[in-house]
């Protein structure tokens, strides 16, 4: 398998994804906004785009698909509970469920938060798990609730789905907001060496140029995978919040982050 990683370069700075078996030549565009610039970067590579999986319904994930379906025929894949929300859609995901595409295989994982048809897409036939995360897990950060999405189920995911993964599992995101979303974390816990030294690590790179991040390496500075941190509920708490839970902390953090 090998993942083409494209930077939008737009507002909201998204990153595409084309998955491709290099043994067959078959591959997924995942989340197209740029439907030319997907197409042309498959072809360079030689891949027939067999699939297009969106893993929520937000403009910025779906906008490309009419140009790639065009193109190539692809049937349109996205949660069963985005039927009706994503145009087109030809199958629609259940949660858990695995599916093969030449010799890589992906668990569908029911990732409700972001929006409620969010999923995200989980590598099992590889050595080290990929993440494809949307806009669920960010560099540093948890995915916002603004439109439509709900913290509380933001929170369960984080608990329920993403929290077994091993550290091992690798990071997809679905945008580049690492340098700040690291600024936020340092507000949270300004002695976090590991965040300090990835802010360091960061601050001349281009987007393109940004690392891949595994969920290890994120539980050492990425606040919301931090609930239980004490300098993070101290500092929390002198601000005012009242902490009782992991999900306390969850909110509040992300009730800041909406301001920040």
């Amino acid at each position: 398998m090998k993942v083409i990683r494209l930077y939008m370069n737009n507002r909201l700075r998204n990153f595409n994804y084309i998955i491709g078996c290099e043994k067959t030549g078959q591959a997924i565009a995942l989340d197209p906004l740029d439907g030319e610039a997907v197409l042309s970067a498959a072809k360079a590579e030689g891949w027939q785009i067999k699939l297009i999986i969106n893993t929520h319904e937000h403009h910025d994930h779906i906008e490309g698909n009419p140009t790639v379906q065009a193109a190539t025929g692809a049937p349109i894949w996205a949660s069963e509970h985005a039927i009706g929300k994503i145009p087109n859609v030809a199958r629609g995901l259940i949660a858990n469920e695995v599916f093969e595409l030449g010799s890589m295989v992906f668990k569908v994982l029911p990732t409700p938060g972001h929006t409620p048809v969010h999923v995200c897409l989980l590598t099992v036939s590889e050595k080290n798990p990929i993440l494809f995360s949307g806009d669920t897990l960010f560099n540093a950060c948890a995915g916002n609730c603004f439109n439509g999405g709900n913290v509380d189920q933001m929170y369960e995911t984080f608990k329920a789905v993403l929290k077994p993964l091993p550290d091992e599992t690798i990071l997809y995101p679905g945008h580049d907001y690492m340098k700040t979303n690291l600024g936020f974390s340092l507000v949270w816990e300004p002695n976090n060496e590991d965040t300090t030294y990835w802010q360091r690590s960061v601050e001349s790179l281009q987007p393109n140029d940004m690392p891949y991040m595994t969920l290890g390496q994120e539980r050492l500075y990425n606040p919301f995978l931090r609930l239980e941190s004490p300098s993070l509920i101290a500092k929390l708490e002198a601000s005012g919040e009242s902490i009782t839970s992991s999900r306390a902390v969850f909110t509040a953090l992300r009730s800041r982050r909406d301001k920040w």
